[in-house]
């Protein structure tokens, strides 16, 4: 018969265990302290490199962006750090200079958009109202971004929608768009138009009847959509898409 093992060898053997675990501990530990050092140098090195480069980060749009990923790295958001070290830089104060001007362009085109505007026209409108005092410095759709994400603090009245690969909606009215109203700015977007009509919703989506009907009846409801009835279907016309089809 096999001999069981005696009392002895069970006890060596939890021994063995403990000291395999222990043993185990002490390398995660150590590991996680050359973590914490190689980020604590690197949070340092980012800290040098944006004190040196402080005026190039505010005026040109490529520091900005590398900036913002070395900053993202190591989970650092100086936009949002409003003491010490990253307040000094002064970079919070750009993207509320250009939160403030995003709204004010949102207010200005929201009885014609309905709330709604792509973010090409927000950065063309924003370029012009700027002039020539702040041509120096550029603004990308990234900086529009990551300016509206700030906006969010003010509740769900500030968002960005995506309609496309590398196109968004900016969204300046409270209310969040459900999923079938956000597909059907998607395929306006995706047939290059600025209109849909409820036979392409239950065409090409799949959609019935009600389903389609349903979701442009609250956009137009909204604002968001105008209703054209001189062809033999009814058009819904998305003004916030008027001059991206235009300049297309």
């Amino acid at each position: 018969m096999r001999r069981r093992a005696g009392v002895g060898a069970i006890q060596k053997q939890k021994l063995e265990q403990e000291k395999y675990r222990e043993k185990g501990s002490v390398m995660q530990e150590n590991q996680f302290q050359q973590m914490s050092k190689q980020l604590e140098v690197f949070r340092e090195n980012l800290e040098d490199f944006a004190s040196k480069h402080k005026s190039e980060i505010k005026k040109n749009a490529q520091f900005r962006r590398q900036f913002q990923e070395m900053c993202a790295a190591i989970g650092v958001d100086p936009l949002a750090s409003g003491k010490g070290f990253w307040s000094v830089l002064g970079i919070g104060d750009f993207y509320y200079e250009l939160g403030v001007q995003i709204v004010e362009v949102c207010l200005a085109t929201n009885y014609k958009n309905g709330g709604l505007i792509t973010l090409d026209e927000l950065r063309g409108r924003l370029v012009a109202a700027r002039g020539r005092a702040k041509k120096h410095q550029d603004i990308t759709n990234e900086d529009l971004l990551a300016a509206v994400k700030k906006l969010r603090i003010f509740g769900n009245g500030f968002t960005v929608v995506p309609v496309g690969k590398g196109k968004w909606l900016v969204q300046s009215v409270p209310g969040e768009l459900n999923l079938d109203q956000t597909l059907v700015l998607q395929k306006a977007n995706s047939l290059g138009t600025a209109w849909v009509s409820a036979g392409i919703l239950t065409g090409d989506l799949g959609w019935n009847q009600t389903r389609a009907q349903n979701a442009l009846n609250h956009m137009v409801k909204e604002g968001l959509a105008w209703i054209d009835s001189q062809d033999n279907e009814t058009l819904y016309w998305f003004p916030s898409m008027f001059s991206e089809c235009v300049s297309a």
